[in-house]
C-alpha cells in the first residue's frame, strides 16, 4: 500500500462520497470514483423470493462474521476481470485490522462458498464486493448481511452501483445529490455492525 494511502484518508473519501478503484488486478495505479448514479440497497426494501426463502429456511450453510476477511476479499478477487489490485487488497485489509472493514461470509463447513465485505462508517455500510462459488451463497450472504445492519442501526447499505444481480435483490440508484444527502444524514447517527453477538436464524432473516 502506499505511504500516503491511509486508512484515515480512505476514510476521509468514504465520508466525502468517493471510493478507490483500479483498472485491472495488474494496473498498479487507483482512481477515485463519485458515480453520478449511485447505488443503494434500501434496508426496507430487500426482496427475498420465494425460491431463495426455501433456500434459507434450509440453513444449507453456516453464516460467520470477519473470521476469514482476507478469504473474502480472494474470493472477491478470483475472477477473469476484477478492479481489487494488490494495493486495493492491502487497503482493505488495514482497514479490517482498524476495526472499519468487516466481512460476513458463508461457509459449507470448513469450507468458504460465499460472502460480501465492505467498510462501516458510523450508520453508513459501504459494500465493496461479493463473491459466490456455491448456487445462492451470494443472495444468502447478502440477507443475511442486511439483517444485521438493521439490527445494528445503520441507516445507509451503499453498494456503489447497481448490477442486475443486486436489482433482482431490491437495490436502485439515486442521484448523486441524493446519495450525498442520505451519506451527511447517516453520518450523522451511531451504529454498531458487531452488535448482533448471537446467531442468527434463517426464521429471523426471512420473516423482516
Amino acid at each position: 500500500m502506499s505511504p500516503d494511502l491511509t486508512p484515515e484518508l480512505i476514510l476521509n473519501a468514504y465520508a466525502r462520497g468517493i471510493f478507490p478503484m483500479a483498472e485491472s488486478r495488474e494496473d498498479d495505479t487507483l482512481f477515485w470514483v463519485d458515480p453520478t448514479e449511485r447505488g443503494v440497497m434500501p434496508l426496507d426494501g430487500f426482496h427475498i423470493s420465494r425460491s431463495l426463502r426455501k433456500t434459507l429456511l434450509k440453513e444449507p450453510y453456516q453464516i460467520k462474521i470477519d473470521t476469514d476477511f482476507a478469504g473474502v476479499v480472494q474470493g472477491c478477487a478470483d475472477r477473469s476481470e476484477t478492479w481489487i489490485n494488490d494495493q486495493i487488497f492491502g487497503i482493505y485489509m488495514s482497514l479490517y485490522q482498524s476495526g472499519h472493514a468487516h466481512s460476513l461470509e458463508v461457509w459449507d463447513k470448513d469450507t468458504l462458498v460465499g460472502g460480501v465485505y465492505g467498510v462501516t462508517l458510523r450508520a453508513a455500510f459501504f459494500g465493496e464486493s461479493m463473491f459466490s462459488r456455491r448456487r445462492d451463497a451470494s443472495k444468502i450472504a447478502l440477507a443475511y448481511l442486511v439483517s444485521r445492519l438493521r439490527a445494528g442501526g445503520f441507516q445507509l447499505f451503499d453498494t456503489q452501483f447497481l448490477t442486475d444481480h443486486l436489482a433482482s435483490l431490491g437495490g436502485i440508484e439515486i442521484p448523486r445529490a441524493s446519495y450525498h444527502q442520505a451519506l451527511k444524514d447517516a453520518l450523522k447517527a451511531e451504529a454498531n455492525f458487531l452488535r448482533q453477538t448471537q446467531p442468527v436464524s434463517a426464521l429471523q432473516v426471512c420473516s423482516e
